[in-house]
């Protein structure tokens, strides 16, 4: 029997239930939300499922979503099931004043990078992380670089002047 995304919502919905909300297939790829606390026992059902297999974790990134109160961070799992070559995305969503998200280390050793990454630009904190800390910036950082929380330009810039490009005066 082939994997669909169909026979994969409705396992997850025997499982979980109410819990599991948002499905979409963009691009034909199933996604779907769960909340954060169960991060781990999705991923864990996910994994452990003798029909489904999901077992490789490609990729583990955040989404900034500052206009929305209570949910601006959105932590996205994309999952790979070699054996019935399928894929899926989760997302589950945080606060941004407590950004705290349980790690998928134990599970995916892979996680490990992504996920200190994911930290080091988004701030997510990763709990049972057994090594959080900044991957790719200076540790001095006192903010979390892909957050949308800054002015997209600094308009008193004077290396921004148009004349300093041969836009400015006459021709």
């Amino acid at each position: 029997m082939a994997l669909t995304n169909d026979y994969i919502r409705q396992r997850l919905a025997e499982k979980f239930g109410e819990q599991v909300t948002g499905f979409t297939e963009p691009y034909g790829m199933l996604t779907f939300e769960v909340p954060k606390e169960m991060n781990l026992k999705t991923l864990q059902f996910l994994f452990d499922d003798e029909e489904l297999q999901f077992r490789f974790l490609t990729d583990l990134q955040a989404v900034h979503y500052p206009d929305d109160k209570g949910r601006e961070l959105a932590v996205v799992y994309h999952l790979h099931s070699f054996t019935n070559n399928v894929r899926l995305r989760f997302k589950i969503f945080t606060s941004i004043e407590t950004p705290d998200v349980f790690t998928a280390t134990q599970l995916y050793a892979c996680a490990n990078w992504m996920e200190r990454e994911t930290y080091d630009f988004f701030g997510v904190n990763f709990i049972g992380h057994p090594n959080l800390k900044r991957i790719l910036n200076v540790d001095e950082m006192d903010y979390f670089p892909m957050r949308k929380e800054y002015p997209m330009e600094d308009q008193t810039r004077v290396d921004k002047d148009d004349e300093m490009f041969g836009r400015g005066g006459t021709f």
